[in-house]
């Protein structure tokens, strides 16, 4: 069914959307959490309007399998406490309700509502960010409220339908990004939609709609106002859920990397940029193998691919005051991290064992004796193997050394010695009982 075309400012006149019946889309409740569908039953069984809503709608349009299932309804937020038990209120800037089913949480927002001059519940500050925003309202004015036209569908469980305000079946069809009302005032709001953007567009290899690229190189620098901790959130979206590569690519484009690493930036912009740019790429590309294989990853790799660069920067220039290669490194790393902490807050344990696994890269260098042989038992070896190896690929290592070491994790203990070249330990001999007893029996 045709739909409206896309909204690309803030004019709230249209008052009603267009509703796609269940024959016109491929949404089937087969396809959607039995805990989601819960919460949907009991609030409309209570009487409350009930949608599934956001990135769930989105992506059962698009033939993939959501992780999330949010609930948007006309319940306030004390109204489902009461309504379901294992329900638990959370957030001051936006009130939700967090409704658990073992691992399971299904998140359920109350419609929010465009609120008035001077309204106590919404309060900005001098750039335009919103601080606090719990004025509710009904389903036509949260529409408004939300970000992208792709996650602006709302799937009724009344009647199966799917509800558009905004044109973004079509978006979805064009695989367009496109953002809801005048994208600088948007993007003031809330800078983190620029992160998202970015995030959504690599994520589901859509373009950004003209009018919503624009504004991101002039508005870049209000990402400096986000709190770290909320920055480190969203790095770990962008770069740990299978598509680091093409994120890092827009983040460059659009010219927003630099309010996320400042210190690579300036690695990225001098004379070793393309060395820099090829080892965060092959980084990323490792990363994203890794999430595609279902294989653990963790912010500390993640962290020591992007702030390598400068740490290595910063330890040459030690080396060359007179800092032997570990001191010299330790220093370095704990210089460049504790800088990035004003930017994406690190936390310690990360950034701590990140420092280790860097350090260890000069031990590596060391292929004789005991200290060699002491690295395999080290509980970052795994970790700093795998940077290893990474380091070789780009041809900062000698791929002998990353052999070496790759070969010897598979070899018995006795051919470890041999190959750290260690002398077969001593056996102390073993008095006879007569001997030890004469021995004590002497005066």
């Amino acid at each position: 069914m045709a739909t409206e075309p896309p909204l690309n400012d803030t004019d709230q006149s249209r008052s009603g959307p267009t509703i796609i019946p269940r024959a016109d889309h491929n949404i089937s409740r087969a396809n959607i959490s039995p805990n989601a569908l819960k919460v949907l039953y009991r609030l409309k069984s209570a009487g409350y309007e009930a949608f599934l809503v956001g990135g769930s709608v989105r992506d059962l349009l698009l033939g993939k399998h959501p992780k999330d299932f949010d609930v948007a309804t006309n319940a306030r937020p004390e109204e489902m406490r009461q309504l379901f038990r294992n329900c638990r209120l959370i957030g001051r800037r936006f009130r939700l309700a967090h409704v658990r089913f073992g691992r399971e949480v299904v998140e359920v927002a109350t419609f929010r509502g465009m609120g008035t001059e001077g309204d106590d519940e919404r309060v900005h500050s001098e750039s335009g960010r919103i601080l606090r925003d719990n004025v509710y309202g009904s389903i036509d004015e949260d529409v408004w409220r939300r970000d992208f036209t792709a996650n602006a569908l709302y799937y009724n469980i009344a009647d199966f339908s799917v509800w558009d305000y905004v044109g973004g079946m079509d978006d979805i069809r064009s695989r367009t990004l496109r953002l809801i009302g005048d994208p600088e005032t948007r993007y003031r709001e809330d800078p983190v939609r620029m992160l998202r953007a970015v995030r959504f567009a690599a994520k589901l290899d859509f373009t950004l709609a003209p009018e919503t690229a624009a504004p991101l190189v002039p508005l870049g620098h209000h990402l400096a106002h986000v709190p770290p901790a909320r920055l480190f959130d969203e790095i770990l979206k962008l770069f740990q859920a299978g598509f680091a590569v093409r994120s890092f690519e827009l983040l460059l484009e659009h010219d927003l990397f630099r309010y996320l690493f400042a210190s690579t930036q300036q690695s990225l912009e001098g004379p070793d940029g393309a060395a820099a740019l090829e080892f965060i790429k092959r980084g990323l590309a490792n990363t994203d193998d890794r999430v595609h294989a279902e294989k653990p990853v963790t912010p500390m790799f993640l962290f020591a691919v992007f702030l390598w660069f400068p740490i290595k920067e910063l330890a040459e220039r030690l080396r060359a005051e007179g800092r032997g290669d570990v001191e010299a490194m330790l220093e370095a790393s704990q210089r460049i991290v504790a800088a990035q902490q004003a930017q994406s807050a690190l936390p310690k344990r990360f950034g701590e064992p990140m420092k280790e696994m860097l350090a260890m890269q000069y031990r590596f260098l060391e292929q004789r004796g005991p200290r060699a042989a002491k690295l395999l038992a080290h509980k970052r070896f795994r970790a700093a193997y795998d940077f290893l190896l990474l380091r070789a690929r780009c041809g900062e290592v000698d791929e002998a050394i990353a052999e070496f070491w790759t070969e010897v994790q598979a070899m018995t203990p006795e051919e470890q010695r041999k190959a750290f070249g260690l002398k077969r330990p001593r056996r102390r001999r073993r008095r006879s009982h007569e001997h030890r007893a004469s021995a004590d029996a002497a005066p």
